[in-house]
């Protein structure tokens, strides 16, 4: 491993193994995951909001902090040959037993090579990235129309916040109906980045019946948060103590929601480096070679019509 912890994500062009990245993230979750904190679950009473884009979406609950949670042994689940293990927690006190059944999960996954996830949002991944799956599963909701999020803390890079950037295309094959990208940059090189598409999903199988809006707050400094208690992170990222944060809430108020099934399930990309960039899918390509290439077949064959025909009349020699 390269680089220092002045850079924020000190890796440079030295990238770990996806083994060894795996050993960083099962040291650091679901606390200061590489340098990410997952600080609170929050929850909300959408039940007399009538504005999807409202901030905040609903009545605040007293929110579920991190840290007050009893995890489970993470030896029962890790996984070297997909280089993966699941965090499960539930709080320590939990006097209404909103949790006797249920259960807050972290899933973290490291990659050797580039491909696509089988379930949905499918974002690119290469050897240099993991993901991270947040599922909420059984937990009893404290009102009809509660919506979830979770409050994430980031470490930023000298006084600065990462920048948070949104990208948009035409194709939407591996994310039925979702045509944006957001991502958090750490320099402008970059030094690293976390991507994920604005989406969650309320049913294991996460297709497009399932899907929820997934909105984020803007990046802001919490100079007073404390630096995760992980050794990994301090001895990447030093005793700083410049964090930023923000918000991430799923759902709306309509449409499906957590109370349908029980169950939410949202993922991000975290990586060194540049991100990977999606390129057109075969479909998206597909599709536009035929509408484009249409007109023109179209006034080829007309071109060929029309030569031939006056080949065909100058073959007929004048009687005079």
């Amino acid at each position: 491993m390269c680089g220092s912890a002045e850079r924020g994500w000190g890796w440079g062009r030295c990238a770990p193994s996806p083994l060894l990245l795996l050993t960083l993230l099962l040291f650091a979750a679901p606390f200061g995951l590489l340098g990410e904190e997952t600080r609170q679950l929050l929850e909300f009473d959408s039940t007399n909001v009538s504005d999807t884009a409202a901030e905040p979406p609903g009545r605040p609950y007293p929110p579920y902090s991190l840290a007050d949670f009893s995890w489970n042994n993470i030896t029962d689940s890790l996984d070297p040959a997909t280089l993966s293990a699941t965090f499960q927690g539930h709080p320590m006190n939990d006097p209404t037993r909103t949790f006797a059944n249920g259960n807050l999960a972290f899933r973290v996954q490291a990659f050797s090579r580039s491909s696509r996830p089988a379930q949905p949002p499918r974002l690119l991944h290469t050897a240099d990235t993991c993901q991270l799956e947040v599922a909420l599963v059984g937990a009893s909701p404290r009102g009809n129309r509660s919506l979830f999020g979770l409050e994430v803390a980031t470490l930023g890079q000298g006084p600065d916040c990462p920048s948070m950037q949104e990208q948009h295309s035409i194709d939407d094959e591996y994310a039925p109906a979702v045509f944006q990208l957001n991502q958090l940059l750490w320099g402008s090189l970059p030094s690293g980045f976390a991507q994920w598409r604005p989406v969650a999903y309320s049913q294991k199988q996460g297709d497009r019946a399932s899907a929820l809006p997934c909105h984020s707050s803007p990046l802001r400094p919490a100079l007073a948060y404390p630096l995760p208690q992980s050794p990994i992170v301090r001895a990447f990222f030093g005793s700083q103590n410049n964090f930023c944060a923000f918000n991430l809430t799923f759902g709306a108020s309509t449409g499906p929601g957590y109370w349908d099934q029980h169950y939410l399930s949202w993922s991000m990309l975290l990586g060194v480096g540049f991100p990977p960039v999606d390129g057109l899918s075969p479909l998206v390509l597909g599709i536009m070679a035929v509408a484009l290439g249409a007109p023109g077949l179209m006034l080829l064959g007309g071109g060929l019509v029309l030569l031939l025909r006056h080949k065909k009349y100058s073959e007929y020699q004048s009687i005079n």
